[in-house]
Order: C-alpha cells, then sequence, then structure tokens
C-alpha cells in the first residue's frame, strides 16, 4: 500500500475539551503520513488556542464567526495539501489503525468516491451507530442507518458499497472535491453531507461502506439530542435535500409531504408535550424554505 498525505479535518465549536480527546487518540495511530487541521468555528466560549499549545502538530484554523459544519470543514479544505481529506467530527475516538483500511480501500478501487468507516457508539462500544445507509424513501426522502443500535458481533463485517457515507467519518480524494467542489454551505447544519453524496453520485462515484474500520461517536454532543437549533436545521434542510434530489415524477408528492403532512406530525408531537420552541422552530425551518426558492440547485 502506498502511504499518500491524508489531511485530517475537524471542526470545533466550544469544545476544546471533547477534540483535545480526539486529538489524543489521533497521537495513538499507526499511520503517520497526515497533517490535522482543526477549525474553531468562531466559538464565543471556548480558548482553542489552548490545543495548539497542547498539541504543536496541529494546523490551527481559527474563524471569526459561526460558518457550519459544511463552513467550518471547507475552511480545512482551502489549507488541506493531502492526497485524501478525512472529515471526522471532533466527538469521536478513532482506534489506532482505524486509517490503513480506508486508504487501501480507495487505492483499490478508483470508482469509490466517498467513504465511511464502521461507527460505533462511544458510550456504548459494542453497538452499532453506522454499517451503511439503505436506499432514500421514494416519498419521504428518510433512509436508514444499517445497524443502527445493533450489538455488533460480526454481523456488518463485510463492506460494499452503500448509498450514503456519515458525516461523522468521511473520506474523499481531493481530485474529487476539486472535479464537483465542497459541501455546499446553505445546508450549514445537517444533511450537507448527504447533499455531497448525492453531487459525487451524479459525476459517476460510488460510497462505500469499510467494515474493516472503526471510529467510535459520541454523537451529539455540541447541539444536543434535541434542540430548537437542531428541530430547525433537520427540518429546514430535509426539505431543501428533497427540492434538490428528489427523482423527477416524485418530487412534488413528496414535497406535498413534508410541506403539508410532516407539519401536522410535528405540531401534535410538540403540542403534545408542550415543547414549544421545538415547535417555533420546525415551523420555522419549513417556512424557509417557501421563501428561499433560489436554492434548488446545487452549487459548486
Amino acid at each position: 500500500m502506498k502511504t499518500p498525505l491524508v489531511s485530517i479535518i475537524t471542526v470545533n465549536y466550544n469544545q476544546s475539551e471533547v477534540t483535545r480527546q480526539l486529538l489524543s487518540s489521533l497521537r495513538k495511530i499507526s499511520y503517520q503520513n497526515i497533517e490535522i487541521l482543526v477549525i474553531d468555528n468562531g466559538s464565543p466560549n471556548d480558548t482553542p488556542e489552548k490545543l495548539k499549545d497542547d498539541f504543536p502538530e496541529i494546523i490551527l484554523i481559527i474563524s471569526q464567526e459561526n460558518l457550519g459544519f459544511a463552513g467550518g470543514n471547507n475552511l480545512g479544505v482551502d489549507k488541506a495539501k493531502g492526497e485524501y481529506c478525512l472529515f471526522i467530527n471532533n466527538d469521536t475516538e478513532v482506534e489506532p489503525d482505524f486509517l490503513e483500511p480506508l486508504i487501501s480501500r480507495m487505492q483499490s478501487d478508483e470508482s469509490i468516491g466517498m467513504l465511511s468507516p464502521k461507527i460505533r457508539f462511544h458510550h456504548t462500544p459494542d453497538t452499532i451507530q453506522y454499517a451503511g445507509y439503505t436506499r432514500y424513501h421514494p416519498i419521504t426522502m428518510r433512509q436508514q442507518l444499517i445497524g443502527y443500535r445493533e450489538k455488533d458481533v460480526g454481523q456488518h463485517d463485510a463492506g460494499g458499497y452503500t448509498f450514503a457515507v456519515h458525516g461523522a467519518a468521511m473520506m474523499v480524494p481531493m481530485k474529487i472535491i476539486d472535479q464537483i467542489g465542497s459541501m455546499d454551505e446553505i445546508f450549514f447544519l445537517y444533511y450537507e453531507e448527504h447533499d455531497w453524496c448525492e453531487r459525487v453520485k451524479k459525476a459517476g462515484y460510488k460510497m462505500y461502506y469499510e467494515s474493516n474500520s472503526i471510529v467510535w461517536h459520541k454523537e451529539s454532543i455540541s447541539t444536543g439530542r434535541e434542540s430548537p437549533l437542531k428541530a430547525y436545521y433537520i427540518t429546514r434542510n430535509r426539505i431543501l435535500f428533497t427540492r434538490r434530489n428528489s427523482k423527477a415524477g416524485l418530487k412534488w408528492i413528496s414535497l406535498i409531504y413534508l410541506y403539508l403532512l410532516v407539519p401536522v406530525k410535528f405540531s401534535l408531537k410538540y403540542l403534545a408535550k408542550k415543547q414549544i420552541p421545538l415547535l417555533r422552530a420546525s415551523w420555522k425551518g419549513t417556512l424557509w424554505n417557501l421563501s428561499h426558492k433560489a436554492y434548488n440547485k446545487n452549487h459548486k
């Protein structure tokens, strides 16, 4: 196996201690031809400069504003020099030998445009979060995480082509980023990697799940399991993703479902639980799409 330079990119937002844990695990990996780019996304209540003191090997990029997941990672891409970019959440930790299988797989199959490792939950280390994705439902435009919440007893140890990678850990060759462009920053948070996957697939490449590499994910540390911020962007971006990527013959059926039926469902749910901030955020996300019709197409 050749040993190309890999640019490992992670975004920090008010979570330097969590990022420090990721960097500590990266210090233990066996693959050495790497550069680590840490982007601080305008953290208002953090001191990211201390990360550079403790980990002088990193390239620290400090944004003056919060650019979101896509924008923060794109700052890293602008500075990256690697043949491959590995985008990895700061709320993850890695196995010492996690990188070699990813590189080997990329080198063995030039049809692969993006790939992700097996992802397990950090708090329950024997439990799978990601072992690939199913196809999108043609109406709801939802897909399922293969292996989600299953105890890992080897049932997903065969890697293979899949329908999307996982944003918590995904590798992309720099030549493909140069060809199709980076993640679209209009998404800000959630669905940006799915939109990116669709652009890569439209360019003729495949998605891959690499079972021989393992990453541990702490999940939703920065945004919370259920918060108005999360409710807004998931609602907004699910519709935006559908506007861009649903099949032409079913697009209007999908949009009727998302604009009419889904709001009824989340309204009943949040009213019953008296979660008014979540209700307002979800409605705001829905209405955003009605007033931002210019974003139907992908932007390079």
